[in-house]
């Protein structure tokens, strides 16, 4: 028996088991509504109504505060002797690198065939409205982080959860909180070996594969997709070995490298074709008021933005929390305020880049998709680069290499420490985790489990009604952190003054 066809076996096996399971999680945990002749999906509300509560009730902080979140994410207001592990920019772009992946290149294709141009403005919104939600969940991850005695922290919703609701609500709060930190750990360890790791280790083969060849390429073989599992299995866990560091320091490299060739590409199309930009912007603006041949027309076109957005950066998932907790600060609100730029990131710019091009360039794969004929996302976006760039397929390529690689070695990190909440933080429960997430990392590229990845994303989901509930019930304590930041800021902006002051008024000797 060849190693392809035990594979499709075990593939065929597998989702047969649990396709049962899968398909009654998914029609719970994505409910949907008809409104105005589309499904509207309860979870995707959900996320948008906490973006817009957050966003009234710290008063557009995100807006308010963006110029001092760029200020802390330069260092500008570090204090020496803070506890954590990396800077403010490295906590950033580890947790960036956990929502920056094949959602922005193939997920956005498919918002713009399926709800029209229009769905891109109310993605951005969503993106907006998302920045205020990710800085509650990062400032309660940093506040209630658990400190290691080997120098280490750990954060997120199982921490915060249990000891932020006792804090509050006492006894009862702490039964309820540890009962929701165990369901969050149990989903979040689910999600990064199948969705985190597994899917992105697939999707990145797939597409390497189909780049050099196809079936009968360099990679085409089973044994080509073992060695790129093995490959990838290699270095994914000699990144992981190195913790947080180790993972912040590749990710603050990585990150920003992929993000600026990405958005160049974006730029070199739209600056080609400069002269229907214009027409553009304005059929996006238009597209979400005047939506016409779309599912749902405007309703359908805002559903499908703020889906996209909400799967995109997945503000109030809890996941975040668990990167931006490692990091350096005295203040929570520091990485709270550090954290919101996260969506604007991933969904106000790369998404809307993707959108942007794919609208100007019109390729034929986009009209076909509009039309309802079955077109792949990443082929959409990969032929509207194509249109001024024929050879961009490979460059994006290693595109979806990178973004792939950076988001497995994210959730290998989320995984990390849902499975140290569970099982605990020994060297050796900490090692099993890690060779465990490297064989699925190896299984990636062998395996489909398509039913596992669509109940991975179910689970990961499910973990924001629990979060999204403790987040309501420990906004006060994010307000208190937030006043006590600012005040902290105005006294060193005072201090400053003085110094100065002093400074001009001290005698000279001529």
């Amino acid at each position: 028996m060849s190693l392809d066809s035990m594979t499709q076996d075990f593939d065929k096996a597998v989702n047969d088991l649990f396709d049962p399971v899968a398909t009654w999680l998914s029609e719970v945990v994505f409910y949907a509504v008809p409104v105005a002749g589309t499904e509207l999906p309860l979870i995707v509300a959900w996320l948008v109504v906490a973006g817009l509560v957050f966003t009234v009730w710290f008063g557009v902080v995100q807006f308010r505060k963006f110029g001092l979140a760029l200020q802390v994410v330069r260092g500008k207001h570090d204090e020496s002797g803070s506890v954590g592990e990396v800077n403010h920019f490295q906590a950033l772009t580890a947790a960036v690198s956990g929502t920056v992946g094949l959602g922005n290149i193939a997920g956005v294709a498919v918002a713009v065939s399926i709800g029209g141009a229009g769905a891109t403005f109310w993605m951005i919104l969503c993106g907006l409205l998302g920045m205020a939600t990710k800085f509650v969940e990062v400032t309660l991850g940093v506040k209630y982080r658990e400190e290691h005695a080997d120098g280490t922290v750990s954060g997120g919703p199982m921490h915060y959860l249990p000891k932020g609701l006792a804090e509050r609500f006492g006894r009862r709060g702490k039964v309820f909180g540890s009962v929701l930190a165990g369901l969050a750990s149990a989903m979040i360890l689910f999600f990064g070996l199948f969705g985190g790791n597994l899917f992105q280790v697939n999707q990145s083969y797939a597409q390497l594969a189909a780049t050099t060849g196809g079936e009968d390429g360099l990679l085409g073989s089973s044994g080509g997709a073992l060695f790129f599992g093995l490959l990838i299995a290699a270095l994914v866990g000699l990144v992981l070995l190195g913790g947080i560091k180790s993972i912040a320091s590749v990710t603050s490299r990585l990150v920003p490298a992929m993000a600026i060739m990405y958005v160049l590409a974006c730029l070199t199309v739209i600056l080609v074709n400069a002269g229907q930009v214009p027409d553009a912007i304005a059929e996006i603006i238009k597209g979400a008021f005047e939506a016409e041949g779309v599912a749902g027309g405007v309703i359908g076109a805002l559903i499908i933005g703020f889906q996209r957005a909400a799967f995109s950066n997945e503000a109030g998932l809890g996941s975040a929390p668990i990167a931006h907790s490692a990091v350096k600060t005295k203040h929570p609100a520091s990485e709270g305020l550090v954290a919101l730029l996260e969506p604007f990131i991933d969904t106000v710019i790369i998404c809307t880049m993707t959108a942007l091009t794919i609208v100007i360039a019109r390729p034929d794969s986009w009209a076909a998709a509009g039309e309802g004929k079955e077109v792949e996302g990443v082929t959409i976006t990969s032929d509207a680069f194509g249109t001024v760039l024929p050879w961009f397929p490979n460059l994006l390529t290693v595109a979806v290499l990178l973004f792939a690689f950076s988001t497995v070695l994210t959730w290998g990190y989320y995984g990390l420490k849902a499975w140290s909440y569970l099982f605990g933080k020994s060297k050796a429960s900490e090692t099993t985790f890690k060779i465990i997430y490297s064989v699925f990392a190896v299984a990636g590229s062998m395996l489909s489990l398509e039913t596992l990845i669509s109940m991975a994303d179910a689970v990961l989901f499910m973990l924001a009604v629990f979060n999204i509930i403790g987040l309501y019930l420990l906004a006060p304590v994010v307000k208190r952190e937030l006043d006590s930041f600012l005040a902290h800021i105005r006294g060193d902006r005072t201090e400053s003054t003085k110094t100065a002051d002093a400074e001009e008024t001290a005698p000279t000797n001529n």
